[in-house]
């Protein structure tokens, strides 16, 4: 597996809506980023929505990352068929071997049955491109509904991208996800997490940590995917709680993203 980093190890960076930075990250930034780390491999996503690009935009992106020895994979949202081309096409272009895709998008959230047939329609596109879809566990469906869409799609061109907190979003913990979508994993998001509960008892909150501080037992995940040999890209990815000001919490995520890279070299 091969370390790297994502527009999501610098959300607050790249902008969330409401509180944008002075100068919001690039995708030629997080590319340095990566080259400065040391690590040869970024997953430029959603949040800076490549597939928006022209062909002239991305082909010197993809230079440029080339020059600095980068692997870029693609990331998109909103899995309805010709937005899952565009962004395979985009992937072509910047020579990605995947693309990593939330299911749902704006006033897109397609039942299961629907998402089972968009995806076996797109296996003649991936297997063209010689692409990877990488579907992100995200919120709303269960571990086994995703598992079953994998199963579903019965080949080598469809694969699960785990992340380490999102299915929390839907009632299950990690290990329980884990356990079921381990062996479909061909890309991987480590994104560490606490769990506490709040000063009056009734109820628990879930932060992001960085990696390596908080309950998420990378080392142990790292292994048991290395023996798999399926999980292409370890990609680091952040929830940083905010702080009072944008320079504050700019501040801070930079701080985490050095520290977590820092604990996953040790591991990866």
């Amino acid at each position: 597996m091969q370390l790297g980093i994502s527009s999501y190890t610098y959300t607050w960076a790249v902008g969330v809506p409401g509180s944008m930075p002075p100068k919001p990250l690039s995708a030629y930034d997080l590319i340095d980023k990566a080259f400065n780390f040391g690590l040869r491999a970024v997953q430029i996503a959603d949040n800076l929505p490549l597939e928006s690009w022209s062909i002239k935009q991305l082909s010197d992106l993809t230079e440029y990352a080339r020059g600095k020895q980068v692997r870029i994979e693609m990331g998109g949202r909103g899995l309805t068929h010709d937005h899952t081309i565009k962004c395979l096409d985009t992937a072509v272009l910047l020579h990605s071997s995947i693309l990593r895709m939330v299911i749902d998008g704006p006033g897109y959230e397609p039942d299961l049955d629907t998402v089972i047939t968009d995806v076996q329609r797109l296996i003649p596109e991936l297997k063209s491109r010689n692409i990877r879809l990488a579907i992100e566990n995200h919120d709303r469906f269960k571990a086994r509904e995703f598992e079953k869409i994998i199963l579903s799609a019965g080949n080598e061109w469809v694969g699960i991208c785990l992340d380490s907190v999102n299915s929390m979003g839907a009632g299950e913990g990690f290990e329980t996800v884990s356990d079921i979508l381990m062996p479909y994993t061909i890309n991987l998001h480590l994104k560490d997490f606490s769990i506490k509960r709040v000063s009056h008892k009734m109820g628990l909150i879930i932060e992001g940590k960085p990696a390596g501080s908080g309950m998420l037992r990378i080392s142990d995940l790292v292994s048991q995917l290395s023996i798999l040999n399926h999980c292409q890209s370890a990609i680091l990815e952040m929830w940083t709680p905010p702080e009072p000001s944008i320079e504050e919490t700019l501040t801070k995520e930079d701080q985490w993203a050095k520290e977590s890279i820092e604990f996953l070299k040790t591991i990866l």
